[in-house]
């Protein structure tokens, strides 16, 4: 009979323990909680196994000749004779065709003077949201809709950007995705393009266009993360913008040196811009050849090589980064794949508290260039270093750009494998179930 009060202790403390879990998952509570406990748990693996340690070391590498190469390549064509593009009102190419060389060939024209534009200007009618856990992306999306009258708020979009928010912390919502909803959800239209600067910026809001930009972000205390910001102002008497920061508050003054000499340029200056379809011709005219995609490319990567001779540190590995990621889009694979290469190299001699290492959850640049490069076992390193950092196995990119490379090493069921991850965490990944088909796999 001893034992009895024991045995009641020990249940009670069962039953408590059960509570507690249930209690923790009703929706309310775990909405409030769940960023807490996942904070918790990210601050013990990072003591255990820090994620600011871990370097990938491309092993494909291309002989040491092609780095000089690119920019010497790059650094002619700034100097080049411009050809004539294709101005706004112009029908832009269907698709971006191979580069022939390995940079991009800049193609330029003169243009009129710009219109002058008032010192300061704010657009209101945006309604402020503050994100709930790891929602950055869908709340940003949100507030911009919300400018032109959109009905709804970050719950709604996340169904779509985040389909698997109850299960799996997904970690990446680019602004391709946030485009995607706004064409097939709504009545109004955007468009995505990088290489951006404070003219396009304040031009685009004297216009009327509210800009969500995508840059780095760093909280005391915190480690380099990547973040989605709503432009709505700026004010040149006071030399800053006028956000809409659904991390920080709304109407959040950030500086124009703060932000582009420095944060924006982790995304290669991506911006969205929403607009309704009557207004199209407008934002057409103030973008000007950037409407172009390939001029838009050409364009971001001539930043991009310019500033590999300019900057140290974190700034030069973004920037070879970002050479890197446009070289990409425009078909230039083996260029890109070298200057994917230095920036890695660069990452390597940057001290721990300097390390971006969450890059990979938010851009899958490398991945691309390596494959089409033929660097597969280079793929399939960067995701295990990926994928390594995670307390659990998101990032659907990461495994789908491994599947593909297992598959031309021969590892057909680790192929498939990983492509079924893929669209398990995010069934809305359209590629993964387009390579399930080929396949002739099933997906759930």
């Amino acid at each position: 009979m001893q034992f009895r009060p024991v045995l009641l202790v020990i249940l009670g403390l069962i039953l408590a323990c059960l509570a507690m879990i249930l209690f923790y998952n009703l929706p309310p509570v775990h909405q409030r909680l769940a960023w807490r406990v996942t904070g918790w748990q990210a601050q013990v693996r990072r003591v255990l196994n820090p994620p600011e340690q871990r370097v990938f070391v491309p092993q494909g590498q291309a002989d040491p000749g092609a780095l000089e190469t690119v920019v010497e390549a790059t650094s002619q064509a700034l100097q080049a004779t411009p050809t004539p593009m294709p101005g706004p009102t112009d029908s832009p190419p269907a698709s971006l065709t191979p580069a022939s060389s390995t940079t991009p060939k800049p193609t330029a024209t003169a243009t009129p003077q710009p219109t002058p534009i008032p010192e300061k200007v704010v657009l209101s009618g945006i309604v402020h949201e503050y994100q709930q856990f790891n929602n950055c992306g869908p709340a940003n999306l949100a507030m911009a809709l919300s400018y032109w009258g959109w009905q709804g708020d970050q719950r709604d979009t996340r169904l779509y950007l985040r389909p698997n928010f109850a299960t799996v912390d997904d970690k990446n919502v680019n602004p391709a995705e946030m485009a995607d909803y706004v064409e097939q959800f709504t009545e109004l239209k955007a468009l995505v393009r990088v290489g951006g600067d404070l003219d396009m910026l304040k031009r685009l809001v004297a216009a009327g266009f509210p800009v969500v930009i995508e840059k780095g972000f760093q909280p005391p205390k915190e480690d380099w993360m990547g973040h989605f910001e709503v432009i709505n102002g700026y004010d040149d008497t006071r030399q800053r913008f006028i956000t809409q920061d659904s991390y920080i508050m709304s109407d959040f003054p950030v500086p124009y040196e703060q932000l582009t000499e420095s944060w924006w340029r982790d995304f290669n200056y991506v911006y969205l811009v929403i607009f309704p379809p009557e207004r199209e011709a407008v934002l057409l005219s103030i973008l000007g050849h950037q409407a172009d995609p390939a001029y838009n490319y050409q364009h971001a990567a001539q930043i991009a090589s310019e500033e590999t001779q300019q900057l140290s540190g974190r700034d030069l590995y973004f920037a070879w980064f970002n050479l890197g990621s446009s070289l990409t889009m425009l078909q230039d694979y083996s260029g890109a794949a070298t200057a994917y290469d230095q920036a890695f190299a660069q990452y390597a001699n940057l001290s721990m508290e300097e390390r971006p290492w969450r890059t990979l959850w938010y851009q899958d640049g490398p991945y691309r260039a390596y494959y089409y490069a033929g660097r597969y076992q280079d793929v399939i390193e960067l995701a295990n270093t990926t994928l390594a950092y995670l307390q659990k196995p998101v990032l659907e990119e990461s495994f789908y750009w491994r599947g593909l490379a297992r598959e031309q090493t021969g590892d057909l069921d680790g192929a498939i494998s990983d492509l079924m991850k893929s669209v398990e965490l995010n069934p809305n990944f359209a590629p993964g179930y387009e390579q399930l088909q080929r396949l002739g796999i099933q997906a759930p």
